[in-house]
């Protein structure tokens, strides 16, 4: 058996390293050759990162274009063909007179396949029957791999404990964020919450001083006002004593005149005496019986004069009380009930004139302090209790007898309700008034009493002009409400306080507070409404009462009575507002136009804004 040549189709140095194996080596030549190999690869050979393939590397292309696929060739001679080896005879080469068989090694890959071999040859061996120096190439090979594999298994269990350590990390630097902005959100909630108090305490300081404020404003108000009402006495009693002058001047002169005409009859009397004497002393000749039958005629004469003459002035006193009755428009149960109450109200001010008159102790600071708790009403429900209670504590104090300080509670009522600023002020002084008249019961009939007093139509009542009644026009509007300060005022600012009096009654009558009882509620609203519609003529006056009512006071009655509520307002529309003058003052068209408004909209089915209270106090609600 002839020698092996062996013959690799690849360029015959790749990295320094010789690829042309000779055939006469020894064992200790190829293993010295395979040391020197290794130690090259160690050192020269770069391998790729971790967790990188790389594509096998490729050798260059023969000359003749062909892929090389670092297999070798094994060539037998032709002189040593007689062995006559079956399997050297299967595949001959043309081109170079050679046959031998030919073996293919795959290049070195990056495998997948397999989890102990990271860099791996295919295990197809490289001769069907290996000698000694293939098998220690081959175990060297295999041993190579194995290191390799061990190292990058190494590096893999390496990264794999650096992954662990950076997720810990990365867990505690998480943590961290988490404690340090639940933190930081502590200390903005702390900041904040700090903040609050120091606006709360600033709010406190701000409303604190505007109360301050206002104290000193209303005590500038009271002093003028004080001031004011001392020069309108002044002038009142200057007035009174030159109508007294005048009153006396009119009855010297009447006097005057009644002894002059006494005197007149006087002397005509005793000129008659004389005729008398005369034409008695004339026929003193007649008899007795002529002289007692002419006396007799002359006495039924004078009584029959008489007669007639008191038949005419029974006459006219009926016709003047019948015209009387006829000016006032009115049902006879709210008449009756004005009468009730007008009863109380005159006992009422009989025993304060009386508890005035037996002292002189001044009350006029306890009215200040009255008056200064009802201005300060607010819509809130805790400013409310507290000033019912305060203004309880007031009229009930020892220190003023009750009477005087229900008289004072009233005036300060009925004068601040044409101050209000809103219909919110005027819900809540009614609330005020429900909680002070359930303690006071004998109060609400004074404020109804006193409310009758300036304003007719809370009756309701109305006074029609008549000639025959009235002497003018003046002393008309004096009857109906006006004010008079040195002149009547105008119509505007009367309609102003007939509304300002008609929405304080009808908040009143339709304020309801929890437990306690309203003395005036909706029955009497729904009484008023009653007799105000069977009653009243439609005019500008009780348009507007009837407007500032149903403002105040609609949305509860519809809310008890429902349909029979709107039956009333249909009859509004028919009648009462068919029977307003159309083309009227302006004053009028406005007030119609609202009325119509409120019943087409349904506004009545709403319930106001303003009666609804708040829960704290706002600052503008001061200014």
């Amino acid at each position: 058996m002839g020698a092996f040549e062996l013959q690799l189709r690849c360029p015959q140095n790749i990295n320094g390293i010789a690829a042309d194996p000779q055939p006469d080596w020894s064992f200790d030549n190829l293993l010295h050759e395979l040391d020197s190999i290794e130690q090259r690869q160690n050192v020269n050979i770069e391998y790729p990162g971790r967790f990188a393939k790389t594509q096998p590397r490729k050798l260059r292309a023969l000359k003749d274009n062909y892929t090389c696929k670092r297999s070798f060739v094994m060539h037998v001679s032709d002189q040593e063909s007689d062995s006559s080896d079956a399997d050297s005879e299967e595949e001959s080469d043309t081109s170079s007179g050679i046959s031998g068989k030919r073996f293919a090694c795959d290049e070195l890959y990056l495998s997948d396949a397999s989890e102990d071999e990271h860099f791996g040859v295919q295990s197809t061996p490289l001769m069907d029957k290996m000698g000694l120096a293939e098998c220690a190439l081959h175990e060297l090979t295999q041993e190579f791999h194995l290191t390799l594999s061990d190292e990058v298994r190494f590096n893999i269990s390496s990264l794999e404990s650096e992954l662990v350590n950076e997720d810990e990390k990365f867990v505690s630097m998480i943590s961290k964020s988490v404690k340090d902005r639940e933190h930081q959100q502590e200390r903005d909630r702390q900041f904040d919450l700090q903040y609050q108090r120091t606006i709360a305490q600033a709010l406190d300081n701000h409303l604190t001083e505007l109360q301050r404020d206002h104290e000193l404003i209303y005590q500038l108000e009271e002093k003028r006002i004080r001031d004011d009402a001392a020069r309108e006495e002044a002038r009142r009693k200057e007035k009174a004593l030159q109508e007294e002058r005048m009153q006396q001047e009119r009855i010297r002169a009447e006097e005057e005149a009644r002894l002059k005409a006494e005197k007149a009859e006087r002397a005509k009397a005793a000129a008659i005496e004389a005729e008398k004497r005369a034409a008695e002393e004339a026929a003193s000749k007649r008899a007795n019986e002529t002289l007692k039958d002419t006396a007799a005629n002359a006495l039924g004469d004078s009584k029959g004069n008489l007669r007639p003459s008191s038949n005419s002035t029974s006459d006219v006193k009926k016709e003047v009380q019948s015209s009387a009755r006829n000016v006032i428009k009115a049902s006879k149960n709210a008449l009756e009930m004005e009468k009730r109450r007008r009863q109380v109200y005159d006992e009422m001010i009989a025993k304060t004139e009386a508890i005035k008159a037996s002292g002189n102790q001044n009350y006029h600071k306890h009215g200040l302090s009255i008056g200064r708790q009802i201005r300060t009403i607010s819509a809130t429900m805790e400013n409310i209790r507290t000033k019912a209670e305060d203004l309880v504590n007031l009229i009930n104090s020892p220190g003023c007898p009750q009477p005087i300080s229900i008289q004072l509670f009233v005036e300060k009522i009925v004068s601040n309700c044409t101050n209000q600023r809103g219909l919110s002020a005027i819900y809540a002084v009614a609330r005020v008034i429900v909680l002070v008249t359930s303690k006071i019961p004998v109060a609400m009939d004074v404020l109804i009493a006193e409310l009758n007093k300036i304003c007719i139509y809370t009756v309701p009542k109305h006074i029609i002009y008549s000639e025959d009644v009235f002497k003018s026009k003046d002393a008309y509007f004096k009857a109906i409400g006006y004010r008079e300060n040195g002149n009547i005022e105008s119509t505007d600012d009367y309609v102003d306080r007939l509304g300002s009096y008609m929405r304080l009654y009808g908040a009143l009558v339709q304020t309801e507070v929890g437990p306690f009882q309203n003395l005036h509620g909706l029955g009497e609203g729904w009484a008023w409404l009653a007799r105000f519609l069977n009653a009243l003529p439609a005019n500008l006056y009780t348009a507007v009462a009837l407007q500032s009512f149903l403002e105040m006071a609609g949305f509860a009655l519809y809310r008890k009575y429902r349909n029979q509520f709107k039956k009333l307002l249909s009859i509004i529309d028919r009648d009462f507002l068919s029977a307003l003058k159309e083309g009227g003052s302006t004053k009028i068209n406005k007030v119609k136009m609202s009325i119509r408004n409120y019943i087409e909209s349904n506004e009545y089915q709403r319930e106001p804004e303003e009666s609804k209270l708040r829960d704290h106090l706002e600052s503008h609600q001061f200014c």
